[in-house]
């Protein structure tokens, strides 16, 4: 029997376990929302911006290991969801992304609400297609979900004419699909393995570089084994924070431009760097020809495009981050490092990581308050300073799952992120860290949270700045603070130097703010006021709260590495 398009759409998400999708309605794309309407196995997330629908869809997708789903409509809908998904390609996310399309004979007459987003997204997905017939539609659907899921995940787009919706044809759908000139590696190759098990069993400064391709790939107990077994002291890049627990003695602190400054120094100073899941953006690297000098460099991803693109190293291997780790951990003997151990504590209490305690509420406060506060859960961030503070100083383990926009430092993402992870997590608490900035960019999203019933605890940050771009300006810039202070008039001076009496008040009123949504607000301007402020969010259940921390305009992120520095060249005060 032969089924509409529409009909095989909502069958397909059925077939795939797609239990949520984050959509927004248009008119090209009324008719499969018309058909979501008839079911009860999906439940449909009504975002207010399709930027944060993609965010939240992210976040669900993080949070879950599952496929996020979203579905928008044609033009605008469409372009909207275009920094997601270059923020879930960089990061790895899987998401299948619908978006509606006008019939096929309008497409390339200008019609209204007409863009080629496949053309436009050809960079930042892993596939993207337009359905032009409708015997292809379930074969489709299925490569979209095994190419998001497999290999290197990430974002697939998928383009729904409206006419394909509405024609009838074939109502199976495929249980396996065979896809050309696709093959994921899912091998590992012993030889190369056994090279770097070499290097490392002869190294006497031995560092492994845990990236988030660990993360991706639930790599992190056989990390722990190898790191436990040979006595190897561990870096992270910020999408790598957890993948060995923060409290762990061989775990040294996040490395790159504001890493922790022993964790840098082991880098420049190691003689092999085993490097597992990370691509060596610049924000690890700084200056190439700098970049741990004296090392052999080991490199394993899953991802054969990453190897070797941006640092030259002596011992490539493509492998997903778990199954290379299984088998080192078979060869994996006891190694003397202690000396090697020892000389990174040295450097550690020489400049240790940490805040002034003497004025005042800092930003590692807070972050103490959080990991006081939460045992187990979800931790987002925004992207700013307070997302550099988050990645310093919080706690993570095996409870504490954390969820941040690294390779695209998307400002926005942390708060609809959140919501999607809360969604797919009712019974964990979900943090997200963010600034007074990045909050004010898909701040409408409390009316999401309320709706759907997701209580998030909203930790903002609030220094009146766009804080990370100020820091530069006062470090490099002169204090010449030019488009950074959000209380700004027209009416203030144009070389204002920092806060001062003549200040015009702060908008939004983050407190009012939230009562007008039907959400709690809580602000904090003392540190004796932290444990109180999460003990209080915690007990409010119903609706989601904004615990908002008045801290200084004037706090920066250290250490700092400027950028096409050397990592081991670091601003420490």
């Amino acid at each position: 029997m032969d089924i509409t398009g529409r009909k095989l759409f909502v069958r397909a998400l059925q077939e795939e376990g797609v239990d949520t999708i984050f959509g927004y309605p248009g008119g090209m794309v009324t008719d499969v929302m018309d058909e979501l309407y008839k079911q009860e196995d999906i439940r449909l997330v009504l975002p207010r911006h399709e930027q944060a629908l993609i965010h939240e869809a992210e976040g669900y997708a993080k949070s879950t290991g599952k496929v996020g789903v979203c579905l928008v409509t044609s033009g605008p809908g469409a372009t909207n969801t275009i920094t997601g998904l270059a923020d879930a390609h960089y990061d790895n996310i899987p998401l299948v992304c619908f978006t509606g399309q006008v019939p096929l004979s309008l497409i390339g007459n200008d019609a209204f609400q007409e863009v080629d987003i496949v053309g436009m997204t050809r960079s930042i997905t892993k596939y993207g297609v337009t359905v032009r017939n409708r015997k292809d539609l379930g074969k489709i659907i299925k490569m979209a979900f095994h190419i998001a899921r497999t290999g290197k995940p990430g974002p697939v787009l998928i383009d729904l004419p409206k006419d394909i919706q509405l024609q009838a044809g074939d109502a199976n759908y495929p249980q396996n699909v065979s896809i050309r000139g696709y093959k994921p590696n899912e091998g590992v190759h012993v030889g190369q393995l056994k090279k770097a098990y070499k290097l490392l069993k002869a190294a006497q400064k031995p560092l492994i570089l845990a990236g988030g391709g660990v993360l991706l790939g639930q790599a992190q107990q056989e990390l722990k084994k190898l790191a436990e077994t040979m006595r190897i002291p561990v870096v992270t890049t910020v999408m790598g924070k957890g993948a060995l627990p923060s409290g762990h003695p061989l775990y040294i602190g996040n490395s790159g431009m504001h890493g922790r400054y022993a964790a840098n120094i082991a880098v420049s100073e190691c003689d092999v760097l085993f490097s597992i899941g990370t691509r060596f953006n610049d924000r690890i690297t700084g200056d190439l020809n700098e970049f741990a000098p004296k090392a052999k460099i080991v490199h394993i991803d899953i991802d054969t495009a990453a190897i070797s693109r941006n640092v030259v190293v002596d011992v490539p291997i493509v492998a997903d981050a778990r199954l290379a780790l299984e088998k080192l951990n078979e060869w994996a003997e006891p190694k003397h490092t202690k000396r090697w151990q020892e000389e990174i504590r040295a450097w550690d209490k020489e400049n240790p990581l940490e805040m002034r305690r003497d004025k005042g509420m800092t930003p590692q406060m807070v972050m103490e308050g959080i990991n006081g506060a939460f045992d187990e859960g979800i931790i987002t961030t925004d992207v700013g300073q307070h997302q550099m503070w988050a990645t310093q100083y919080l706690e993570l383990d095996e409870k504490k799952k954390f969820i941040t926009s690294g390779g695209l430092g998307t400002m926005g993402f942390g708060f609809p992120a959140a919501i999607g992870a809360k969604i797919a997590n009712p019974d964990k608490p979900v943090v997200c860290v963010t600034g007074d900035g990045g909050f004010q960019m898909n701040m409408q999203e409390m009316a999401t949270a309320i709706a759907e019933g997701a209580p998030v605890i909203v930790c903002l940050l609030n220094n009146q700045y766009l804080g990370m771009v100020r820091q530069m300006q006062q470090l490099f810039y002169g204090k010449r603070y030019e488009a950074t202070c959000l209380r700004r008039r027209t009416t203030c001076p144009s070389n204002c130097k920092g806060p001062n009496k003549a200040c015009p008040p702060y908008l939004p009123d983050f407190m009012q703010f939230a009562k007008a949504y039907g959400a709690h607000g809580i602000r904090v301007t003392k540190e004796e006021e932290i444990a109180g402020a999460f003990a209080q969010a915690k007990g409010y259940t119903d609706a989601p709260t904004v615990i908002e921390f008045m801290i200084s305009s004037d706090e920066l992120v250290l250490p700092m590495v400027q950028g096409g520095n050397p990592m081991s060249k670091m601003i420490l005060k």
